[in-house]
């Protein structure tokens, strides 16, 4: 970029004057600046003029177009971003004023303030805001994160007019950006050529006229450090952000930006009896953002990808044993679990997202669900995709509540307002969210997340505040069997005592066994003993190092290149490969699941066997259809072709299926203990009123006593759990009845 010649001029070439008194010659100048082409050849296009007559009331400044043509200019408005920057607003509305002066045929516009808005495509000042210290207040910094809370727009004045009341002259007062205020002084100097002998006006005289003041929107946000960032073992920091103006309402929760602002302090107003005697020069940070820019597809920063990446990619991709590979770096640490592998790597690619003419969307995620025994490396899987995914969340079902995992409103403590917060499901937009104990969570706080699962949305109307956020995420959750351990010679039903409202939401479910198996367990042995024994111990150090400095070194040079490729890998094809059913493959998954609900329809009718434990429902005809884009998106394929839907039927049918077939079947019972179980449910509803709660312990034994047999009770209970006459409350010790 360079200057025009003769821009600055009062002439020119009639691009503007000077900027006004108080405006720089090079804040002025830099506005006038024309794009080169790919030669020395200089263009006559002048952008930035272009975009100020388009927009009128904001003007979009790159960083490094600043540099390019002015470097010292643009190094002072890093150092002093809150002088440079006004003077640069004035210059750009004297530019729009002297245009549209032009255009008006000469007659005198209007003069409207125009707010510049800055970005940068390079990082300047500290890179994360943990790095943020006092050296950086009032200077110009960029940083990243994703916003977990957004206040109700507000007011806020940028010039007072008020009125003394002694003298009635009028004075309008400036007030400063961000959170700063005015302060008005004591005494009135309006009236000073009042007559000799004249009466002066009092102290303190104003009288604020609020109909002539002047106000702008402005809205506080809160921004977190991306998950992903947050070095092992620390708390994710966070900062108060002021926006104003054009940049007020349009980020909601859960977003992810980039934002350049100015990194300022302000006096809290805590409303604590204490806080009137604290400390005068104790100061909290906040940033005045000039400027931010959203990830549109949420799925991380890293998005820049090399020539030489690409194409490493697109020749990986071209392999035939592109998929075994690919399975073969998902938990290389586990043994076995081959289903649950090719699970995990259609998790991390997923489907493509679809938005249809009524502006509805079908999910693209593919949620799994790993029910079984301990020790069988569940937990472990879900590590693995936290580290894997470009976007993931991990948290423990027993210590999650509905507000954190969806979004809660808080009020402020200074302001008394409320304001949306986002919660893990929110956080983790367009990554994972991994849910481990997924049984020890409350059946009202599953309830929470059934639409955050399905629609990929959460609706919020509390406090006044009502509004809907976005949650597209996929859900790894691990669970155990009411028991501990997977009862073989119990139904499935008893073994899956999840409601099916939760079922049909998961794709893929898993029964995950601990078989007693003499060859198994010795090659689980040795492979657990070469894990641990080619495992790499992390550097020692010196000891001067606290702990989490040491667990990210040790994290560094744990780091495996394959786990690295696989993470780039998952990034490349979620973004860039959206693939399409054929024909063929469409023909094939709609027959299947036809036949499947065929086969289903006539068991139930002949009375073979009860309805399954894990539904088969439209759900799992999209289940089959996003298993087969993962796969296509494994290998960069753009079409999903009927080897890839062969390969989702098998996997649906080797997890889900084989989930709902698996333990005793409910046929095996004759008609005359059909008939027990029919009767120990209705002794259940007769003993616990609607709305009642008893121990589940005291429920059987009294049972029991009046004749029924244990596991027809048991039994009983379960099939009322499942249809959702009954809950488990109090960490499932006690029962309560729901509906009649």
């Amino acid at each position: 970029f360079q200057g025009v010649p003769g821009a600055a001029g009062a002439g020119g070439n009639g691009n503007a004057g000077a900027a006004g008194a108080g405006a720089t010659s090079g804040g002025d100048d830099a506005l006038h600046t024309n794009a080169l082409g790919g030669s020395d050849h200089v263009s006559t296009a002048f952008i930035y003029r272009d975009a100020l007559l388009a927009a009128r009331t904001r003007l979009r400044v790159k960083m490094e177009h600043m540099q390019q043509f002015d470097k010292d200019l643009a190094e002072c408005l890093i150092e002093r971003p809150s002088e440079y920057l006004e003077q640069l607003e004035l210059a750009a509305a004297d530019v729009l004023a002297a245009s549209r002066h032009r255009e008006d045929n000469g007659e005198e516009p209007e003069r409207t303030p125009v707010q510049v808005l800055l970005y940068s495509d390079s990082q300047f000042g500290p890179s994360t805001m943990r790095n943020l210290t006092s050296e950086n207040v009032t200077k110009l910094v960029r940083v990243s994160g994703i916003v977990i809370g957004a206040s109700k727009a507000k007011a806020k004045a940028t010039a007072i007019c008020v009125r003394c009341k002694d003298c009635l002259g009028v004075m309008f007062c400036p007030c400063k950006p961000g959170f700063g205020g005015v302060q008005l002084p004591r005494t009135c100097h309006l009236a000073n050529n009042v007559e000799p002998g004249a009466k002066p006006c009092s102290l303190d005289p104003w009288v604020v006229q609020p109909e002539k003041s002047q106000y702008i929107d402005q809205q506080t946000l809160k921004l977190q450090e991306a998950p992903e960032s947050v070095p092992s073992g620390e708390t994710p920091r966070s900062l108060t952000v002021a926006v104003d103006r054009a940049l007020v309402q349009r980020i909601s929760p859960g977003t992810r930006v980039t934002m350049v602002g100015i990194y300022s302090i302000f006096t809290s107003q805590d409303s604590k009896a204490g806080s009137k005697v604290a400390s005068v020069a104790v100061r909290n940070p906040y940033l005045r953002c000039v400027g931010l820019e959203a990830e549109s597809n949420a799925s991380g920063y890293d998005e820049t990808f090399s020539a030489e990446e690409e194409a490493e990619f697109r020749a990986f991709a071209q392999r035939e044993d592109c998929l075994e590979q690919i399975f073969a770096r998902v938990a290389p640490s586990i043994f076995g679990h081959d289903d649950v592998k090719r699970a995990v790597a259609c998790l991390l690619f997923g489907g493509g997202r679809k938005s249809l003419p009524d502006a509805s969307r079908l999910r693209g995620d593919v949620n799994v669900l790993l029910l079984g025994d301990p020790s069988t490396a569940k937990s472990q899987f879900l590590k693995f995709v936290e580290r894997t995914a470009p976007v993931a969340v991990y948290t423990s079902g027993k210590g999650s509540s509905a507000a954190g995992l969806t979004a809660s409103v808080i009020r402020d403590a200074s302001s008394g307002e409320f304001y949306l917060e986002g919660g893990a499901m929110v956080l983790a937009d367009g990554g994972v969210v991994c849910i481990d104990e997924f049984d020890k969570m409350r059946p009202e706080d599953r309830v929470a997340i059934h639409e955050a699962m399905e629609q990929q949305t959460i609706s919020i109307a509390k406090a006044g505040i009502t509004t809907v956020l976005n949650a597209r995420a996929a859900v790894l959750a691990a669970a155990n069997p009411p028991s501990g351990r997977y009862d073989d010679l119990a139904s499935a039903s008893e073994n899956i005592e999840l409601q099916t409202t939760i079922l049909s939401r998961f794709d893929l479910i898993f029964i995950v066994k601990d078989p007693r198996n003499y060859e198994r367990d010795v090659q689980i042995a040795s492979h657990v003993i070469n894990v641990h024994k080619e495992a790499r111990e992390a550097e020692a150090i010196d000891g001067t190092m606290d702990d989490a400095a040491m667990g990210m070194l040790s994290d560094e040079s744990r780091r495996d290149p394959k786990q690295d490729f696989l993470k780039r890998y998952v990034t490349y094809a979620r973004r860039n490969i959206s693939p399409r059913l054929t024909a063929r493959a469409a023909d094939l998954l709609e027959g299947r699941y036809v036949q499947l609900r065929s086969r289903i329809r006539s068991r139930i009718a002949r009375r073979d066997e009860d309805a399954p434990a894990v539904p088969i429902t439209v759900r799992q005809l999209e289940a089959l259809v996003r298993i087969a884009e993962s796969l296509a998106k494994m290998q960069l394929r753009r079409e999903v072709t009927e080897e890839h839907a062969i390969m989702a039927w098998e996997l649906f049918h080797q997890s889900t299926m084989q989930a709902a077939e698996a333990g005793v079947h409910t046929a095996a019972l004759s008609s005359e203990q059909r008939e027990e179980v029919i009767l120990a449910e209705e002794a259940l509803r007769q003993r616990l009123a609607v709305g009642a709660a008893r121990g589940e312990r005291l429920l059987l034994d009294e049972m029991v006593r009046t004749g029924f047999d244990p596991r027809v009770a048991k039994r009983a209970m379960v099939s009322m759990i499942q249809r959702g006459e009954l809950e488990h409350r109090g960490a499932r010790k006690l029962v309560v009845r729901t509906s009649a």
